[in-house]
């Protein structure tokens, strides 16, 4: 690692330093215990009906058949995530990363199980509507390692939105010229990057399942405007009909995954 690729309990002047020059930081969030109650809280919302009461699940097609690639809208039904997400230090360090008081915006549990597909180089902040000043999250419930798809990242490309492609995603010759590094993270540890941080993840390769939670917040002073970007991202899905011959999880054309057939 380099010496912008920081790990810290919490964000310190230090750490929220190397965030702003880098656009990322690696934490440690859980110990052994919190990383159990993650788990089964994981296991938990992955039994959880497609059919449910405003939650969502997206499933892919892989070459061992349909699976679970992505479920969100979970805090409503879900105590301990609402409690790890919106109180404590997760807070805390979007806060400081944000340089403001931070609330939640979104959040999603990404699978990415034996045979997942992996994302193309993207930036978030194009799919994050009404709103300007963010920051995301990878919370690693399993070890995430190049052989299961880790994130990679553009370190240092997080000042502005750059060009892109149709799909929403960074344009190939943008992507070409960006120099990438995978960023392999133990379970517990949460790896934070800057909405406009260029990032993208290969498929999982592995016979390991590569599950993570992924927290978005957004300065409050722009509003708790959590139920208003799922009420938009279920209008606009549902406006833009099928996508294809891929699953549509985003707002913009990122997830590599299979549609269901």
């Amino acid at each position: 690692m380099s010496e912008d690729f920081s790990s810290s309990k919490s964000a310190d002047a230090e750490a929220v330093g190397n965030f702003e020059r880098s656009g990322w930081l690696l934490t440690e969030t859980l110990d052994a215990a919190g990383l159990a109650s993650l788990r089964a809280w994981v296991d938990d919302v992955a039994s959880w009906p497609d059919a449910g009461d405003g939650w969502l699940h997206y499933r892919e097609q892989t070459d061992d058949g349909p699976k679970l690639c992505r479920s969100e809208n979970l805090i409503p039904f879900h105590a301990g995530l609402r409690d790890l997400l919106t109180a404590g230090p997760m807070i805390e360090v979007a806060s400081a990363l944000l340089g403001q008081p931070a609330v939640l915006y979104k959040e999603k549990i990404n699978y990415k199980l034996p045979g997942g597909a992996g994302y193309a180089p993207h930036q978030d902040a194009p799919a994050y509507r009404f709103v300007e000043t963010h920051v995301s999250c990878m919370v690693a419930v399993d070890d995430a390692t190049i052989a299961n798809g880790c994130l990679e990242v553009a370190s240092g490309q997080h000042a502005t939105v750059l060009p892109s492609d149709a799909s929403g995603c960074i344009a190939p010759d943008v992507v070409a010229g960006l120099d990438w590094s995978p960023v392999e993270v133990r379970a517990g540890q949460t790896l934070w990057f800057h909405s406009r941080t260029p990032h993208r993840s290969g498929p999982n390769t592995s016979s390991e399942p590569r599950r993570a939670l992924y927290p978005t917040y957004n300065a409050l002073a722009e509003g708790d405007l959590r139920a208003d970007y799922y009420r938009q991202k279920r209008d606009e899905l549902a406006a833009s009909g099928a996508a294809g011959d891929r699953v549509q999880v985003s707002l913009i054309g990122d997830f590599q995954g299979r549609a269901v057939t």
